[in-house]
């Protein structure tokens, strides 16, 4: 029986089977061989296996997200059969006499490299799709086997890290906990987890090499601790504490149905906060009276390329369907930061959180920004929609969003394709936008103020560093001033106001926002029923 502590992202009871997904390239060394047809033999393996797992994840994806998305399986499979690729390869085997690992990883650097330096654009993603395909071979020629998290029992995710791409991926209802090495009480991981209503820990010292898939484990994210092989007395225990967790669960299930109105009759909208439209199950599950942010950047994550207008109007649409009426906020794109994809050749900064992100990007490459821009006021048509523009710092950003807002529209009548200009609002979540919240006011539908990033900028302190996680306090008095300063300035306005940070579902401060005039809080789908017992208990 082995323990470790960490910081608890989400405090609760899990036991399972531990399965260790080892993230990042693959350790690849040059060694001489003498036998070059048994390498080329091992290579053609390699190949063969990397098809089939190539038509698996095709045949899947086509079920689950459609032609659009599954194609990029069908380009993967034709590049692992290109002859000049794999002749590079072979010739190296035979001229240097090295093993097909080293082949593989030179040849697709190599070809990466090249298909980097064109100028033809659907060329210059062909890179990433090398690294790919290069790296699928590799893991097949090392006997490393590739996790489907689709296809995985219920089990406890340990890694050193995960990123946003690789949970945004992951089948939600298989995972029972996540336990990390690295990572920030404010990452995307923790965010899934609170929205899950599974226990996490991050900033767990254990070593990967000494913990094996399979392994019984225990999650105590109330004593923020992790046990690794426990003896039966402890798996007592924590069968014992996961029934109790159970009859919380179930007594608040009775609040199902019930309004969101404090003793005294004030009353709070209480939205679900999302990242991709399989999350609208947890949103309905738990009773959410709307979407209040849906993270349209996790439709570009885990991809080699842009989605198309098609795509992102399948996935709004279909939100704002099975949402059935209630509101729906979606948020624009707002990558950058902690949230990277390849094909946007953001390149690296020195400050991300501080960098090229978000509107910025939007306004800096307006096709992006158009393309999904028409896909939402399309998808409009078929429910309550709001937009919301992330990182606004100025009334003439949201001047500048309102030009392109307009040749978008100027673009679908021209076709004649029917669609409807939604409410439109922005997020509060820097100290200018705050300090200016008056002015902006006079210029959108309404503010929803987004305290993750709000806390950091005011804070001086970059939320995904795990080493000032203590200093980092989101009650700080200035955080708390900024909101109520908010919300005073949209309502001398006429316009409402929002929470859709990780602030938003703090017990601690609930009371203090509706006395603000807070309207609406949005919260990851697990807290909303507790939200609810909290405030209908206010007076």
């Amino acid at each position: 029986m082995t323990e470790y502590y960490g910081k608890t992202v989400y405090k609760g009871i899990a036991m399972g089977p531990a399965l260790v997904h080892r993230n990042g390239k693959t350790q690849v060394k040059r060694t001489k061989i003498e036998d070059t047809d048994m390498e080329l033999a091992r290579l053609e393996t390699a190949g063969m296996k990397a098809r089939k797992q190539l038509q698996n994840l095709y045949d899947k994806a086509l079920q689950e997200v459609g032609q659009a998305n599954a194609a990029i399986f069908e380009v993967h499979q034709m590049m692992l059969e290109d002859e000049d690729y794999l002749e590079s390869i072979r010739n190296m085997v035979e001229t240097e006499k090295v093993n097909a690992e080293y082949a593989v990883a030179v040849t697709g650097d190599n070809f990466s490299e090249m298909f980097a330096a064109m100028d033809d654009d659907y060329m210059k993603a062909r890179a990433a799709d090398v690294k790919d395909i290069s790296e699928r071979l590799i893991k097949n020629l090392s006997g490393q086997e590739e996790i489907d998290f689709s296809k995985i029992n219920p089990s406890v995710i340990v890694a050193d890290d995960l990123s946003p791409s690789e949970t945004v991926q992951m089948d939600k209802s298989k995972i029972l906990a996540f336990v990390t090495v690295h990572g920030s009480t404010n990452s995307h991981t923790a965010i899934l987890a609170r929205m899950m209503n599974i226990p996490a820990l991050i900033g767990v010292p254990m070593d990967l090499e000494n913990i094996r898939t399979g392994m019984d484990v225990i999650v105590d994210g109330v004593q923020g601790k992790v046990i690794f092989e426990p003896e039966e007395q402890e798996k007592e225990r924590a069968r014992g504490q996961i029934e109790e967790e159970q009859e919380k669960i179930q007594l608040l299930q009775t609040l199902k149905g019930k309004e969101n109105i404090t003793k005294d009759g004030r009353k709070i909208n209480i939205y679900a906060n999302i990242g991709s439209v399989g999350d609208v199950g947890y949103a309905l599950e738990n009773d959410a009276g709307g979407i209040g942010l849906f993270r349209s950047e996790f439709l570009y994550l885990g991809r080699n390329d842009f989605p198309t207008e098609e795509e992102q109007f399948q996935a709004y649409k279909q939100v704002l369907q099975m949402m059935a009426g209630k509101k729906v906020i979606i948020r624009t794109l707002d990558i950058g930061a902690d949230k990277q994809a390849d094909y946007f050749e953001l390149g690296k900064e020195d400050n991300p959180a501080m960098g090229y992100r978000a509107i910025r990007i939007c306004l800096k490459q307006p096709d992006i920004f158009k393309t999904q821009l028409r896909a939402l006021l399309r998808a409009s048509v078929y429910g309550n929609l709001s937009v919301m523009y992330p990182m606004i710092t100025d009334v003439c950003e949201v001047e500048q969003i309102y030009k392109i807002v307009d040749e978008a529209v100027q673009e679908l009548e021209t076709k004649g394709i029917p669609y409807k200009i939604p409410e439109q609002g922005i997020m509060i979540e820097t100290p200018a936008a705050v300090m200016v919240s008056d002015e902006l006011a006079e210029h959108v539908d309404f503010f929803s103020i987004g305290t993750n990033d709000l806390t950091q900028y005011t804070l001086a302190i970059d939320r995904q560093n795990e080493r000032l996680d203590d200093f980092y306090n989101p009650h700080h008095k200035a955080i708390l001033r900024m909101i109520e300063l908010v919300v005073k300035n949209a309502h001398k306005a006429g316009k409402w106001a929002g929470i859709c940070g990780e602030l938003g579902a703090d017990p601690e401060l609930t009371e203090a926002f509706i006395r603000m005039g807070v309207d609406e809080l949005s919260v990851a789908p697990s807290m909303i029923l507790k939200l609810r017992k909290s405030v209908r208990e206010m007076d």
